[in-house]
């Protein structure tokens, strides 16, 4: 691959005008107002059971702005703020403001009483967002639609979800990813990989033939043997098996998740990977297949996140490290100081490239953020689970409450 240079063209990467997973609807509560963030935008998601549909609107409340995702919503389906009873419609709308006199001016039809809607939208059940509010982007649904994957509106596949926040940033979530040759290092003992015909380790490690092709504005494609991979920018990496795996021939990097997969069996790999702040990043994903589909009704989420998560678990504290040390060096001068000889990094180096060429080698947070990375907790903290994954997933949540209160 060429050297990864800051090589900014005319073509300049637009993260304003993009559609952004926001949360599966699965780990959604309709009855309480959800706060996120993505792109460094305080949002607030909830449900409007007047319109029947997911809302994502700015998380400030436009009398003294304070947070609407710690308010409620109230019996008349209305968004109500905690600090002073301001109440929305699913518009935007201020619907009363209780410390106006009913005789005196509506003041709760002011522009300024109403609060900013972003376009969102449902697909995959995964509510969407559009990282701009100004009017003109009101039904951009109709001219832009988020990516769009047959296997998870395919009955016959499987499609459970899973959410965790990233206490490192989206660059190296999205890089780290892309490179199955760390799995067998990293993740040691919790994935399966294929054995190699020689072993020059314990692990297992093995050359990998990975190219990148058309590589332009809007991602790349991948390849690895009987394996493609697709990176739509900014958010998806796409891992799949071009044809049929049979127990001789394992795909290279689903292999990395699982051994082999017998004649006429899908798997894939989809990673949705938000920026969230500098430091920070959520990741959804799901691996979409078409055989034990059963698995999934009969077997608790919560018990299957238990390892999902424990394979997030076992490289995190080494990428928060690593991102800390890209910093100090400088995003685009990536490769000059990082040795990458080897296919196995073509994909990350693809990545690289592509961030360097098309954004700069950052990510345009609109002057909200220095760039400065967050300081680093504890690593007792940082390893935590509880706040990155469990308050956020309905079906973990409600096994430690069940947990917690029968003890």
């Amino acid at each position: 691959m060429p050297e990864v240079e800051a090589e900014v063209g005319k073509e300049r990467f637009d993260w304003y005008s993009q559609w952004y997973p926001v949360m599966p609807v699965s780990d959604l509560d309709k009855r309480v107002p959800h706060g996120k963030k993505v792109l460094g935008l305080d949002l607030v998601v909830w449900w409007d059971k007047n319109e029947n549909e997911w809302k994502v609107f700015d998380d400030t409340c436009p009398h003294r702005l304070a947070p609407l995702s710690e308010g409620r919503i109230d019996q008349w389906g209305r968004l109500q703020c905690v600090y002073h009873g301001w109440c929305f419609g699913g518009n935007g709308d201020c619907k009363i403001i209780p410390q106006a006199p009913v005789d005196g001016p509506p003041v709760h039809t002011f522009k300024k009483a109403c609060v900013a809607v972003y376009p969102s939208v449902v697909q995959h059940d995964i509510v969407w967002v559009w990282p701009n509010a100004d009017p003109q982007y009101k039904d951009i649904i109709t001219k832009k639609k988020p990516p769009y994957f047959p296997v998870l509106d395919d009955p016959s596949f499987s499609k459970s979800m899973v959410n965790r926040d990233i206490p490192y940033g989206y660059e190296v979530l999205v890089e780290n990813l892309m490179d199955p040759a760390h799995v067998p290092y990293a993740h040691y003992g919790i994935m399966c990989t294929r054995t190699p015909t020689v072993k020059v380790d314990r692990e297992g490690g093995r050359p990998l033939d990975m190219k990148v092709k058309k590589l332009d504005i809007n991602g790349f494609l991948g390849k690895q043997d009987l394996d493609s991979s697709n990176f739509i920018a900014p958010c998806i990496f796409h891992a799949f098996t071009d044809v049929e795996v049979d127990q001789e021939n394992g795909s290279a990097t689903s292999s990395e998740i699982v051994k082999a997969l017998p004649p006429n069996r899908r798997f894939s790999l989809i990673f949705m990977c938000v920026p969230v702040s500098p430091g920070n990043s959520r990741l959804i994903w799901t691996f979409p297949r078409n055989f034990g589909v059963s698995i999934d009704k009969m077997v608790p989420r919560w018990i299957i996140h238990i390892g999902l998560n424990l394979i997030l678990d076992s490289d995190l504290y080494l990428l928060h490290v690593e991102e800390r040390k890209i910093m100090e060096i400088g995003a685009t001068s990536w490769q000059k100081a990082c040795f990458v000889p080897t296919k196995s990094d073509a994909l990350v180096v693809g990545f690289r490239r592509w961030f360097n060429k098309y954004a700069g080698g950052e990510i345009d947070w609109k002057g909200k953020y220095s760039g400065a990375l967050p300081p680093s907790p504890p690593r007792e903290q940082l390893m935590d689970r509880y706040w990155s994954h469990v308050v956020n997933c309905k079906s973990c949540n409600t096994a430690h409450n069940v947990s917690r209160h029968s003890k």
